[in-house]
């Protein structure tokens, strides 16, 4: 149904889009930052989960409506960033709660804990606006029309970018962790690089709502 081609070229279109840091990628750092491994992890797949909901979006027309309605991208945008100002604001609050101790140790948090975690990431991940820019923008032009089911052509080229991501954002955290780990051999350090990761979300979450679309 798709050629090789055009899922190559998508692919590599994918990537060097991906590799560029945007709100996902930082969104997962400052959780880690903030959190540790765990959270990191479940943020990277929630995120993921998000970004496949664009597609999903796109494929049933939903993303070319948001692309071209200035108001709609607009009310995706700000509700992105004012729940990223607002987790980053709750991490900073909350940094000098971390403990050394807590990190060293195994962790063992409740399911809940974990699900509302991914949940968060699939709200980030929901609300990139990098992602509505780029699934409503540059996937459908690597659809085959006249081989038709196009939404299905779309739900499989989607999957590209989802895995890219999900093994990209996860190397960034795991990396961003084990920083954190280093902090972690003092309440201090832990405090300070908590209070990091709540500054950068209160950071991305502003700068999402500053630049984007200019029209």
């Amino acid at each position: 149904m798709v050629s090789t081609d055009r899922f190559l070229a998508f692919a590599a279109m994918s990537l060097l889009v991906i590799v560029i840091p945007g709100p996902s990628v930082l969104f997962v750092i400052g959780r880690a930052l903030a959190h540790g491994r765990r959270t990191a992890v479940a943020t990277a797949l929630g995120n993921v989960f998000g970004s496949y909901l664009l597609v999903v979006a796109v494929a049933v027309g939903i993303g070319s409506l948001v692309e071209r309605s200035v108001a709609l991208y607009m009310a995706v945008k700000l509700a992105g960033a004012a729940y990223l100002v607002l987790l980053g604001v709750q991490a900073f609050r909350h940094r000098k709660e971390l403990r050394a101790s807590a990190i060293r140790a195994v962790p063992t948090g409740p399911a809940r804990g974990d699900l509302r975690t991914v949940l968060d990431g699939v709200l980030v991940g929901a609300t990139n606006p990098k992602g509505v820019v780029f699934f409503a923008a540059v996937l459908p032009q690597f659809v085959n029309h006249s081989a038709g089911r196009v939404p299905l052509q779309m739900l499989l080229l989607g999957l590209v970018p989802i895995a890219i991501g999900l093994v990209t954002d996860t190397l960034w955290g795991l990396t961003a962790s084990a920083a954190r780990t280093w902090f972690a051999r003092s309440d201090r350090r832990l405090s300070l690089i908590g209070g990091a990761g709540g500054c950068t979300m209160i950071g991305l979450g502003l700068t999402v709502a500053v630049t984007g679309r200019a029209d």
